[in-house]
This record gives C-alpha cells, sequence and structure tokens, in this order.
C-alpha cells in the first residue's frame, strides 16, 4: 500500500487541473537505477493500468506501481512540501536504509 497525505492529494488534483489531465489519468510511481544512492523515484501522469501494474487508491488518489518497484516502496508515504524551503513531492519510504540530501534517490 501506498499511502497519500492530504498535501499531497491537493497537489496532485492542481496538478491534473494546470496540466489540462482528466479523470483518468492516474498517478505512476516507480522505481529506477541512479541517483546519489543508488534508486531513484519516478513520479509521473498515467492513463494506460498495464497487466503488471499494481493499483492502490487513498484519498481519492489512485496510484499505479509495477511489481518490481512495489518491492521497494510498500508502506510508503507520498508527501508534499510547499513555500520559501519547499521540495516539492517527498517519500517518506520505511525500506530506504539510507537517503541522499535531496530525497530523491535512496538505498535498501
Amino acid at each position: 500500500m501506498i499511502n497519500v497525505t492530504d498535501k499531497a492529494k491537493e497537489e496532485i488534483v492542481m496538478l491534473l487541473s494546470k496540466e489540462g489531465k482528466s479523470n483518468d489519468h492516474n498517478i505512476r510511481v516507480s522505481v529506477k537505477g541512479g541517483g546519489c544512492s543508488g534508486l531513484m523515484y519516478d513520479l509521473s501522469f498515467d492513463s494506460q493500468i498495464r497487466e503488471k501494474d499494481e493499483v492502490f487508491e487513498d484519498k481519492g488518489i489512485k496510484i499505479l506501481v509495477d511489481k518490481k518497484s512495489l518491492l521497494y516502496l510498500l508502506g510508503t508515504t507520498l508527501d508534499f512540501s510547499g513555500g520559501l524551503n519547499g521540495k516539492g513531492f517527498q517519500f517518506v519510504n520505511p525500506n530506504a536504509s539510507r537517503t541522499c540530501g535531496c530525497g530523491e534517490s535512496f538505498s535498501v
């Protein structure tokens, strides 16, 4: 399961509207190799649910995760921090043993 905070939900809804995406677009969360710590998070809008996707819904937001990425993301919370010192979307991942300073990459 992947959770979405209220702040992240507000930002996702705003971005969907701003980018002219329809209600059939979901959030795709995946993990790719790279970054300072070895693995990087990737967020995108996607209207296609693939055969190997797991689909979660929290606070009305559908989240698509491929099965390979799911191993690294179980129990993760997607948050958003704005303001002058805000970093944007942030992942609170209980599986990460180390994260880099920017918060965009991690290792297990």
